[in-house]
């Protein structure tokens, strides 16, 4: 029994705490997934951290541009952005708002930061879909902080549900067919556990926010600012450090399909990227 509860356990495969990148008209971030040390965890394709009080680094923004072939899930700490798009879309994600944007077969839109001045702080994290899915029609799920599923546990553990199911049944509100994905939103008293269970063939990591957290059985650590890739099983158990620990706890089901990446695309082969090329300079998004 001992052995197969060990072998069930998630433990702390790879870290990397990214590399410092630039995008959109010169927005300042670290980029964690889609960098030369972790170009993808199937099916998650790039994840980059922003975040700032100095407005030089972001008040350029993210203006107009295309994308096909997967999903943007764009989660805000701090601050306030503003999207558009060609479809007439608008609205502000706000502190703990979120919006999970399914490009499919292309749509052209912007992200402005909305202020001038303070933090604006988050995270874009990109989602493949499956190859008979990447010309769907595009579509939102855009959902407010109050929308956000809440759980407050007595030891005082608090636990944002973008998307999946805690183990106490919290379910957060986005939907996801494709790849199921569990996106948690997690905060630690010192000293404190938290466990979670998960698909054991699902791709798991953890991005830490504040503090240190010790994972697993074989007790490796993950300090602040950094991502862990984690193994496959049945659960992730971890423990905060000596301060208030905020994290990431981010999976999904691998496509285990080719990705092929063109810039704002990712399809299957390269002849759909060149597709993707044509179709955006022939106005056809």
């Amino acid at each position: 029994m001992s052995t197969q509860l060990s072998n069930s356990q998630r433990e702390l495969r790879y870290a990397t705490p990214g590399i410092p990148a630039s995008d959109g008209a010169g927005v300042s971030m670290t980029r964690i997934i889609g960098s030369p040390q972790l170009n993808m965890l199937d099916p998650f394709l790039l994840l980059d951290a922003f975040g700032s009080d100095q407005p030089d680094d972001y008040l350029a923004g993210f203006p107009t541009h295309p994308h096909r072939g997967f999903e943007t899930v764009t989660y805000m700490l701090a601050g306030k952005m503003r999207h558009k798009d060609n479809a007439g879309n608008e609205g502000v994600i706000e502190k703990h708002g979120v919006q999970w944007m399914s490009a499919g077969k292309g749509i052209l839109h912007s992200e402005m930061p909305e202020q001038s001045e303070g933090l604006l702080k988050g995270f874009q994290l990109w989602v493949n879909l499956p190859k008979q899915h990447k010309m769907m029609a595009p579509k939102y799920q855009e959902f407010p902080a109050a929308e956000i599923a809440e759980e407050n546990q007595q030891n005082g553990t608090h636990i944002r549900v973008i998307a999946g199911t805690t183990n106490a049944g919290t379910t957060g509100p986005v939907r996801n067919e494709f790849v199921h994905p569990t996106y948690l939103d997690v905060t630690l008293k010192p000293g404190e556990s938290f466990q979670q269970d998960l698909a054991t063939e699902h791709n798991a990591f953890i991005y830490m926010i504040a503090g240190q957290l010790t994972i697993g059985d074989q007790g490796k650590t993950l300090n602040h600012k950094t991502l862990g890739v984690l193994t496959q099983g049945e659960s992730v158990s971890v423990v905060a450090g000596h301060t208030d620990t905020r994290f990431l706890l981010v999976a999904g089901k691998p496509l285990n399909e080719p990705v092929a990446r063109g810039g704002p695309f990712v399809m299957n082969t390269k002849a759909e990227i060149m597709q993707a090329f044509d179709d955006y300079q022939n106005h056809k998004f």
